[in-house]
């Protein structure tokens, strides 16, 4: 005899958004700046840097002109680099062609254990790249837990993963209180415990632009821009700052704009001898890669990366 049941009887699963997240979405995963990277999200600069000259670089925010065939040479150089240490680079697609910028990946997104935080640009003349990113990683298959939204406005590259648990936040002139707001929320819904905020200087954009993590416990930092609170915070987390002063070489040649490969080996851009000798003093192995006309965008290594996967530490 059938016995009639009343009602819907659909029940939830009780499993986490990350325990389903490779079986319905894919293998993407970043909690740190140095796990050993997987995978990476790229844009090739298209048209959108032809013609560039010394005349109209400041308009779109260039330092100069720049020779479009010799940036795009670089950019394909560097994604052989990712190839070579085992690393899948993807590339956004369908992106528009009135952005110049839009190559500096690292602004565009952050990446998280359980998808991306898709940013909202703080210059108008950015604002629309994010659309091409949130096409292409849907396409890829990676979850986007947040998009930044109403007043705020945030830059992936304002954010730096110091451990699973701990995340440096950046405000200034590319992130704003709400931005921030925004950003820590969802970092907290996924189990981040520190957010350490920090005041981004007048002289720098990004956090990018006076510190990067190279190895587990070790950060490069120019320590003049290095408000001293955080400083302290750092150091009582075990971290090991190592000062990185050569400032024509932090300045001009980026020399702390670095991604690392895995931990202890970084990829850094050429022509910064000094800054070299310091990392590898630190006992960091380096890898570099001719950036020298990407660079008229103020951007290099970092800036063009996004990541999509690490492994954890």
């Amino acid at each position: 005899m059938m016995v009639k049941v009343q009602g819907e009887r659909w029940f939830p699963s009780e499993k986490t958004f990350a325990e389903e997240m490779k079986e319905l979405w894919g293998d993407w995963y970043c909690d740190s700046e140095v796990g050993k990277l997987r995978a990476v999200l790229m844009h090739r600069p298209g048209p959108e840097i032809d013609g560039i000259t010394d005349e109209t670089a400041a308009d779109v925010r260039f330092r100069g002109a720049i020779n479009a065939e010799k940036a795009r040479a670089e950019h394909d150089a560097m994604a052989d680099v990712y190839r070579d240490h085992g690393v899948e680079v993807h590339y956004v697609c369908h992106q528009r062609q009135d952005r110049p910028n839009a190559m500096f990946m690292r602004d565009l997104m952050l990446m998280t254990p359980e998808g991306a935080i898709l940013s909202r640009p703080a210059v108008p003349s950015r604002r629309g790249e994010e659309r091409a990113v949130a096409r292409t990683l849907a396409e890829l298959g990676v979850p986007i837990i947040k998009t930044i939204n109403g007043s705020g406005f945030f830059e992936g590259a304002c954010a730096m993963w110091i451990d699973r648990k701990t995340v440096l936040l950046g405000s200034g002139s590319r992130a704003n209180k709400e931005g921030i707001r925004q950003v820590e929320s969802e970092l907290r819904t996924i189990g981040v415990e520190t957010i350490l905020h920090t005041q981004i200087p007048y002289g720098s954009i990004h956090l990018d632009g006076y510190m990067n993590m190279v190895d587990r416990n070790k950060l490069a930092v120019f320590p003049w821009h290095l408000a001293y609170d955080t400083a302290q915070k750092l150091q009582e987390l075990g971290i090991e700052l190592i000062e990185v002063t050569d400032i024509d070489e932090i300045k001009q040649g980026m020399a702390l704009n670095v991604v690392a490969l895995e931990p202890g080996h970084i990829l850094m851009p050429a022509g910064c001898p000094n800054t070299r000798q310091v990392y590898e003093n630190a006992g960091i192995t380096v890898t570099e890669v001719e950036l020298g006309e990407l660079m008229q965008g103020w951007g290099a290594v970092h800036c063009t990366t996004a990541f999509l996967k690490r492994d954890p530490l």
